[in-house]
């Protein structure tokens, strides 16, 4: 059954999984320190091998300096006739199958204080030696061979060349300067140079075979390629060339270390971008650095190989420890099915059905039990609930009439006393509620002055709704021609403050505008400060003295202040709903941003309303309305202003 086979599922992919965990990390432990050990003794290997094999480097090297520097200290040993010099280069290049040339070039004017330049050079043609004038051919002195070793006064090995002017041969020279005179007199008479062939010492590396595909190859002390089974890339590339195609700053740094003379096993990509090992190790003679590539699939083909064996026996046991677990799951879990059946038949309301038996003593025995008794408390708990849910929308369609009630007390905007030209107006709220404690109101208490209002009061809900409808009647009804605000105000406050038992109050702003002259004769009771923005000046706040909020003291006496409004002033009034909006990181909107947001209107009152309200609801996005908005704003045009 379902819950029987719901359970067996659960208990056999935990079983399951918590086993593959422990072999899978046992796996990952066994295979890191297998491929640890295998890279370990790979590495051992290749010291070895690279130390083998430079020295057999070396030897030939050596042997190549060793006769080079004697060459050189036989020419500085006093003067030797140009027959005895072409033995002595002939002689060099015979006894030392190693060397391909030697050459002795002279330094121009070294010879007899001529101005010339002299440099024989002998090589190997074939089976014979043969001779050529290298200062026939080339200008010598201009080479870094020649260059080189003549300004650090000490023997060099040049970069691989290909010598077009000798021998047609890629080489590289041994170049060893030799001097005359001694102390301060001792001056640079020549360098001595010996060539040896890459094709030699790239048959040299080439016979380092490493596993399979694995091979060595050859970098110069700038890091170009001298020896390599792609011989396409002999001398063609460095290895920093490859590292810049590539964007690698391993392979970068990699051969920053292998030029600085260092050796060490590191991970490296083939110039194939085949994964691999390399050991590197340097010639100490020549500063060049001998490397190993070891392939990691051939490295590690063994580890990869028992990992798979050991793998392939661990997913037999999980399957095999699978089936078993099922077989227990479903024998402890057939019971349960019969009762998972008729909950199933519950969940679909069907609080008929037959529950197994609650006899037996044990864990599905008082499982049947306590449905029984759900059984009878869900159906007492739906009728309550079908009770409630009607009462919740009764009271939620009184609460929606209820708003629209509130706000069809409220000025209606279109068309806005049409026959009055001398100022524009525009107001909106957006309640925090269904129905909400703030109002507004503006209305002629005659012909030449216009009644402004916009209030808060304290709390929401539909008692703020009731209070604000009271406050608002009372105000409409006390607005008599004659009377500054804040005796409005003050008449106002003594209806509310007399029978106000549920200590309610109320901040209201008053403003009584004179359509002729301008004047504004307002009275501010605990409301927050209207914005004026003169025009084309910046928005600033309406000054006026804080006085007591409406409702909370009888007898309260209140005071005007008055200011002139220009033609195209502006004032904006406000409840604290825009001010003290949140966003989501508990900051507030605030006075200063609103006074920043006004600065930047300049469209009509209605389009300025919409933006600031647009402003502070985007401002405030994510989170519950905190509370009610209301914003109005009136522009004074002036009598006669059509």
């Amino acid at each position: 059954m379902l819950l029987a086979k719901t359970i067996a599922a659960r208990l056999i992919l935990v079983t399951v999984l918590c086993t593959a965990l422990v072999f899978a990390l046992v796996l990952g432990v066994v295979d890191y320190r297998s491929q640890a050990i295998v890279e370990a003794e790979a590495a051992q290997s290749a010291r070895h091998l690279a130390q083998a094999s430079v020295y057999r480097v070396e030897a030939v090297l050596g042997a190549v300096t060793k006769t080079t520097e004697g060459l050189a200290r036989t020419l500085e040993s006093g003067e030797i006739g140009d027959q005895e010099l072409r033995t002595l280069l002939r002689r060099s290049v015979e006894s030392n199958p190693e060397i391909f040339g030697a050459a002795a070039a002279f330094e121009p004017a070294a010879l007899g204080g001529q101005e010339r330049r002299y440099a024989p050079y002998y090589f190997r043609d074939g089976d014979k030696i043969s001779s050529m004038q290298l200062d026939e051919t080339e200008n010598y002195p201009l080479h870094d061979w020649y260059q080189i070793p003549r300004e650090l006064g000490r023997a060099q090995w040049s970069e691989p060349y290909y010598d077009e002017g000798g021998s047609k041969t890629l080489m590289a020279s041994l170049s060893v300067p030799f001097h005359s005179g001694s102390g301060e007199q001792r001056r640079i008479r020549g360098i001595v140079t010996a060539d040896i062939a890459l094709d030699w010492l790239t048959k040299t590396v080439d016979a380092i075979k490493v596993l399979d595909s694995g091979y060595a190859f050859l970098l110069s002390r700038n890091g170009t390629v001298i020896t390599h089974p792609d011989a396409a890339r002999m001398l063609n590339e460095t290895i920093f060339s490859v590292a810049e195609a590539r964007d690698d700053p391993a392979m970068r740094e990699l051969g920053r270390r292998m030029i600085r003379g260092e050796s060490g096993f590191a991970p490296y990509l083939t110039f194939k971008e085949v994964k691999s090992r390399l050991y590197y190790a340097p010639i100490p003679s020549t500063g060049w650095t001998l490397a190993i590539v070891f392939p990691e699939a051939e490295l590690f083909a063994d580890v990869r190989t028992l990992t798979l064996t050991v793998t392939a026996m661990g997913i037999a046991g999980l399957l095999l420890l699978a089936g078993i677990t099922l077989r227990i799951a479903r024998s402890l879990t057939r019971p349960l099915g019969e009762l998972a059946a008729a909950t199933a038949a519950i969940s679909e309301g069907r609080f008929d059905v037959r529950l197994p038996s609650g006899n037996a003593q044990d864990e599905v025995g008082a499982l049947s039990r306590a449905f029984k008794a759900m059984t009878i408390a869900l159906r007492e708990h739906i009728r309550r609930l079908v009770e409630t849910t009607s009462a919740k929308e009764r009271i939620e369609g009184e609460l929606r009439v209820a708003h629209d009630i509130q706000m069809s007390i409220l000025p209606k905007m279109l068309p806005l006393l049409p026959q009055r030209a001398e100022f524009d107006l525009h107001a909106a709220m957006v309640t925090a509620k269904e129905v909400g404690g703030d109002f507004y109101d503006f209305f002629e208490i005659d012909d030449n002055h216009l009644c402004l209002v916009i209030a808060d009061v304290a709390g929401k809900g539909v008692p703020a709704a009731l209070f604000m409808a009271v406050t608002k009647t009372l105000l409409k009804a006390n607005a008599k021609a004659g009377r500054s605000a804040a005796e409005i105000l003050g008449k106002v406050n003594d209806e509310i403050a007399r029978d106000n038992e549920q200590s309610m109050f109320v901040t209201v702003f008053c403003g009584i505008l004179n359509l002729k002259s301008g004047e504004l004769v307002y009275t501010n009771a605990g409301h927050n400060p209207p914005v004026l923005m003169r025009r084309g000046g910046a928005p600033e706040w309406l000054p006026g003295k804080p006085q007591l909020v409406v409702g909370a003291m009888p007898a309260t006496r209140y005071c005007s202040s008055s200011i002139v409004l220009e033609r195209g002033d502006r004032l904006m009034l406000y409840t604290d709903g825009v001010t003290e909006a949140v966003d989501l990181d508990g900051a507030f909107y605030g006075e200063q941003r609103l006074l920043q947001d006004v600065a930047h209107s300049s469209g009509s009152v209605r389009d300025d309303v919409a933006a600031l309200i647009t402003a502070v609801e985007s401002f405030a996005a994510g989170t519950d309305p905190a509370d009610d908005i209301t914003v109005m704003l009136v522009e004074f045009r002036g009598p006669g202003i059509g």
